[in-house]
């Protein structure tokens, strides 16, 4: 069963992160708080661990997941960024987006769908910040849910009756109430909303 760790969500300690790095460092998979819901992740340069969630996720290996960077910069090493997406990114991150690009060389095939674009997130979230700043790359965000239109987990014992026998490590980061990332595609020359979520959108139309 998994190991239940109790975090605290607005100053996480340090001692606490670091068990959480070296759970994903050894290619385990976790469930985390995110600013917009549970989530379940891992390194996304672990095939293995990546296989495991598309595993536990049930979901096809052609269809990849979202994965989450420390800031705009850390963004432009794993995704092309044109002028029009790099204003309209530092006006919202960090903040409840995932923003669909085109993926680079730096990201493994696992990650990218055939059209080779990615989708990346920079949560405002001071947990999913120190984790992926003491792992030193992206970690990969799916939501920690089993299906589709299935009741969201709100808080990491919720979590853990659902995915207690199937990942390494829970954080237990206190109550979130689920409302899933707004997704914006950057690809073409202008932005267009996929999915309506937490966030403003009016910074798009």
């Amino acid at each position: 069963m998994a190991k239940l760790l109790e975090i605290n969500p607005y100053n996480p300690q340090p001692r606490l992160i670091g068990q959480v790095v070296d759970v994903l460092k050894k290619g385990g998979v976790i469930c985390y708080p995110t600013d917009t819901m549970y989530g379940v992740g891992c390194d996304i340069f672990n095939q293995k661990a990546v296989k495991r969630i598309h595993m536990i996720k049930n979901r096809p290996k052609q269809k990849p997941f979202s994965f989450m960077c420390s800031d705009l910069k850390n963004i432009s090493e794993y995704s092309h960024v044109g002028n029009m997406a790099y204003r309209l990114m530092r006006k919202c991150l960090p903040g409840p987006y995932t923003f669909v690009l085109t993926g680079t060389k730096l990201v493994p095939k696992i990650m990218l769908t055939r059209q080779k674009t990615v989708g990346i997130r920079v949560p405002e979230y001071p947990i999913c910040q120190h984790l992926i700043q003491g792992l030193g790359n992206p970690i990969l965000n799916t939501s920690a849910l089993k299906e589709k239109g299935a009741e969201p987990p709100v808080d990491g014992f919720d979590v853990y009756d659902l995915f207690g026998n199937q990942v390494d490590l829970i954080i237990d980061g206190g109550q979130i109430l689920p409302n899933p990332s707004t997704v914006v595609s950057l690809i073409d020359d202008g932005p267009e909303v996929l999915r309506e979520g937490k966030g403003d959108i009016s910074l798009f139309l």
